[in-house]
């Protein structure tokens, strides 16, 4: 049976939306399973724009929605219309947009908010017992709603591999257990239905986020 994905992004760059080589590999895993894909994202201001060649904030103005339909080839639809009975699962790509425009994570860390229609959404496909899979940064939207799931984001020490394994403190700051995967895995949180993988967490070769980024979704559509 055709699996039928959500895909939830958050703009269009790593710096201030969506990375994109993890976008990617998701549509990638899930072409390659059949599954039937549609992509969504909020329809509302970026907290802001980045110069990507500098990373450095820009003056600019940029609208989530609009800059995702970047990576969705124009395909995207406003979050607030994603009808949770019509989908088997969802899977939300990282990159600072999770912390920057689905969250404050960037601004407030464990203190943060989550964007209303983001954590309705999730709330909805938990309440509804599907699955729900998340990479890199992104996990720290499942941890401030679901409080007690497992997930990984990479390693919980620091060091030149792991530049942000502080977040996996911070991570258990919050009351959930975070669990050490390398890159090329993922952790399944079988009780609550939650898939992550810790991608660009870790410094490491494209191929092995790309791999990684398979094994979440393959287990992500195992649990639909």
């Amino acid at each position: 049976m055709v699996k039928r994905v959500a895909v939830i992004l958050s703009g269009c760059g790593v710096y201030d939306g969506t990375e994109i080589h993890e976008a990617s590999a998701v549509l990638v895993h899930l072409s390659r399973a059949d599954a039937k894909v549609q992509m969504f994202a909020p329809n509302a201001d970026q907290m802001h724009v980045v110069n990507h060649c500098e990373g450095k904030p820009t003056e600019e103005k940029r609208n989530v929605l609009q800059e995702s339909a970047r990576i969705a080839r124009g395909d995207v639809t406003d979050l607030a219309k994603l009808d949770v009975s019509a989908f088997d699962a969802a899977i939300i790509p990282g990159g600072f947009g999770v912390a920057k425009n689905l969250s404050d994570w960037a601004v407030k860390n464990k203190d943060c908010t989550i964007q209303p229609q983001v954590e309705k959404v999730i709330r909805a496909f938990h309440k509804a017992g599907k699955p729900l899979g998340m990479c890199c940064i992104s996990p720290i939207l499942a941890a401030k709603i679901l409080p007690g799931c497992e997930v990984t984001v990479g390693q919980d020490k620091e060091c030149e591999k792991w530049p942000y394994a502080g977040t996996a403190g911070a991570l258990k700051e919050m009351g959930c257990k975070h669990v050490n995967t390398d890159v090329d895995k993922a952790h399944v949180d079988v009780k609550n239905k939650l898939v992550t993988t810790c991608a660009f967490m870790c410094n490491a070769p494209i191929h092995k986020v790309f791999d990684g980024v398979g094994v979440m979704v393959k287990e992500t559509l195992k649990l639909a």
